[in-house]
């Protein structure tokens, strides 16, 4: 994995971070079952619960950045290809959902984000994945 594509998924967890402050202050969790459901697993309260979920999530993400992708571990390819499949399903999810709605929702700001970073990402590991196949 080159360079780009390290910085391409450092760029996707920071922007995980941001997207999760958007769902907490425009408060997800009272609008969306899901996230509502979640919240309670790691809390009574609501808002509380989604801060502790949220922030294992993000911790997670730097995690794999900095023990996995930066140091190109060998599993490295694989949790970037975990990470692309949870962020373009965010961002697809919070964007049909505000169009379906014809309002906001929150997280669909940054949503957009998340999936074009998604895709780009996808295309470099697939890059690289078949230029690594070649040279074997």
């Amino acid at each position: 994995m080159d360079s780009r594509s390290r910085f391409a998924f450092l760029l996707l967890i920071l922007t995980q971070a941001a997207h999760s402050v958007e769902e907490y202050v425009f408060r997800l969790y009272d609008v969306f079952a899901p996230a509502r459901f979640l919240s309670g697993l790691v809390g009574y309260d609501p808002a509380s619960g989604f801060i502790v979920f949220n922030t294992i999530l993000v911790l997670f993400g730097l995690w794999c950045y900095l023990a996995r992708v930066r140091t190109g571990h060998r599993s490295a390819s694989g949790w970037v290809w975990l990470w692309i499949v949870i962020e373009s399903g965010n961002g697809i999810g919070h964007t049909v959902i505000a169009l379906a709605r014809r309002a906001y929702f929150p997280g669909v700001i940054t949503a957009p984000v998340l999936l074009v970073l998604s895709i780009y990402l996808a295309v470099r590991m697939m890059q690289f994945q078949r230029d690594h196949r070649r040279a074997e």
